[in-house]
């Protein structure tokens, strides 16, 4: 059975954007639960959370439906999400140092991601041509997804990481003033992606898509592959 060439080149694109996105969200997630029980909380441990199989972290809307809809219209931006893992932040020693590392260790890992998905390409160009054209789309989107992850969960708000991280920082009363807002988070971003981009206000880009453009040129000088 020959499959039609514009049905391949569509597995191809899915292939080579969901493959890094699920691996990068699963390593995400994966990094909070194993930070919490090195700090004191086996909460995520005792859920099979703290691992790499990404059965163990996908959410059918926001890891699978989602990112292949966003594919499909071709809308410009890759956005998803995986399972948030259970912390149980009173049982982490130190409390406030702990909530700010177990937050940390998500983007902290997609930035390694990215790092390595980068320093793969030198050892792309030995495998066959076809394979090689598929790997190198991989670790490219790789790079891409991985500093979208980390810029983006590090936006101010929680249950994003950098939410938590102020929560971690603030005095107390601002950390509760401030952890009063994730009632409305879900309804910011959604305004932030899709409804402000219809009139012409992509504040998504500037928020994320600048700060990514710029680690994206960084990360490549430092790894001379420009």
């Amino acid at each position: 059975m020959t499959v039609p060439p514009e049905v391949a080149a569509a597995i191809r694109e899915f292939s080579v954007w969901v493959i890094p996105l699920i691996l990068s969200i699963t390593l995400h997630e994966a990094a909070h639960g194993l930070v919490a029980w090195r700090l004191g909380d086996d909460t995520a441990w005792r859920m099979g959370r703290v691992s790499a199989n990404p059965l163990n972290h996908i959410d059918l809307f926001g890891t699978l439906i989602l990112p292949g809809l966003l594919l499909l219209l071709r809308a410009g931006i890759l956005f998803g999400w995986a399972k948030p893992v259970p912390v149980n932040f009173g049982r982490l020693k130190p409390r406030r140092l702990g909530m700010i590392l177990v937050a940390l260790a998500g983007p902290g890992t997609n930035l390694a991601l990215a790092l390595v998905s980068a320093l793969l390409m030198y050892a792309a160009v030995y495998l066959p041509a076809v394979a090689f054209d598929w790997a190198r789309a991989n670790l490219v989107n790789s790079v891409e997804i991985n500093l979208v992850l980390a810029v983006f969960n590090m936006l101010p708000l929680p249950p994003l990481d950098g939410g938590r991280v102020l929560v971690g920082l603030l005095p107390r009363h601002l950390a509760y003033q401030l952890g009063r807002v994730e009632r409305y988070t879900f309804m910011i971003l959604l305004l932030a992606l899709f409804v402000l981009p219809m009139v012409h206000i992509n504040l998504f880009y500037w928020v994320v898509g600048l700060p990514v453009e710029f680690l994206k040129e960084a990360l490549f000088r430092v790894t001379g592959l420009i």
